[in-house]
């Protein structure tokens, strides 16, 4: 009787369902301390905002540190500060907006088509304001003289890492994409001084990515980071922050804005690379050209 009172006085067994988060908040505040406190009355004024905010974000916005807003949530019953995030876009009143911007459920095909298509070009028009050509100098000269060049993601990025090792392969440059945690891991330790790891994640916090650039940085190589979050856990590790612009939200995962932002930067990058190496791109195309040349019709 004792362990099951226990049980249900702690926190991490407190029922939660995809429709109560707010209203447990609610239930809790006298509970938390002031510090979580604060982060509890940012969530309940500027729910719309945290969907989209980072760790970071949050925390800065509340005025407290990181671990105040993890342990925020792990009172409230979740494990980490995603999990808690994925709970309220599933809460808010507007499923809609949050699976694709501002798609409305009474839209025509036609304004469907026109919504899409200008939240697309906004990511690179935006992705493109971001842009820090001192950063970007770096970046290209890095990778310019790099001996092995390792893309890392997973999810939608992973897909965007690949593309980025056809794309850097094509003109030259020795280079790899890894999406699996074990493999990410194992590769980033070979890495050395005169190597470069590029980690890619629009959020900024997928642990797996992180982690890969932490054992590439150890092992002595420069690491670089794309991400949409300026200050984000995976910005405290790279040497070099790239930004895009499109974010997504816990619902969105895939969206298709925030890897085009992605793609966007990588393509101004191997483009410059290009028209910086003229001679030995124009070989290596030409090379990979006709290897795969009697593979097609």
């Amino acid at each position: 009787m004792m362990k099951q009172q226990e049980e249900l006085s702690h926190p991490l067994t407190a029922t939660i369902t995809k429709t109560n988060t707010l209203l447990h908040i609610q239930s809790l505040l006298p509970s938390f301390t002031k510090s979580e406190q604060k982060v509890a009355h940012i969530v309940l004024q500027q729910t719309d905002s945290v969907i989209y905010s980072s760790v970071i974000d949050l925390a800065e916005k509340a005025g407290v540190g990181e671990t105040t807003v993890l342990r925020f949530c792990r009172k409230i019953g979740f494990h980490g500060y995603q999990e808690f995030k994925l709970a309220l876009a599933q809460e808010l009143v507007n499923p809609v907006k949050n699976l694709h911007g501002e798609v409305g459920e009474d839209d025509s095909l036609d304004i469907i088509t026109h919504k899409v298509t200008a939240t697309n070009q906004q990511a690179i028009g935006d992705t493109s304001a971001l842009f820090q050509l001192e950063q970007l100098e770096r970046c290209v000269d890095l990778l310019q003289k790099a001996n092995t060049i390792h893309f890392y993601g997973v999810g939608t990025s992973a897909v965007t890492a690949q593309d980025a090792k056809y794309t850097f392969l094509r003109i030259g440059l020795r280079v790899d994409a890894f999406n699996e945690s074990h493999l990410q891991a194992m590769a980033a330790a070979t890495l050395g001084p005169g190597d470069v790891a590029i980690g890619l994640s629009v959020s900024g916090s997928t642990k797996d990515t992180i982690d890969s650039l932490k054992v590439a940085k150890q092992a002595g190589a420069a690491c670089i980071c794309l991400t949409h979050y300026r200050r984000s856990p995976i910005t405290n590790v790279a040497d070099i922050t790239l930004l895009t612009a499109a974010q997504e939200g816990p619902l969105q995962g895939g969206s298709l804005a925030a890897k085009i932002a992605q793609l966007h930067v990588l393509d101004v990058i191997s483009t410059t690379i290009t028209m910086r190496n003229k001679e030995k791109a124009l070989l290596y195309k030409e090379r990979t050209a006709k290897a795969v040349l009697e593979r097609k019709y």
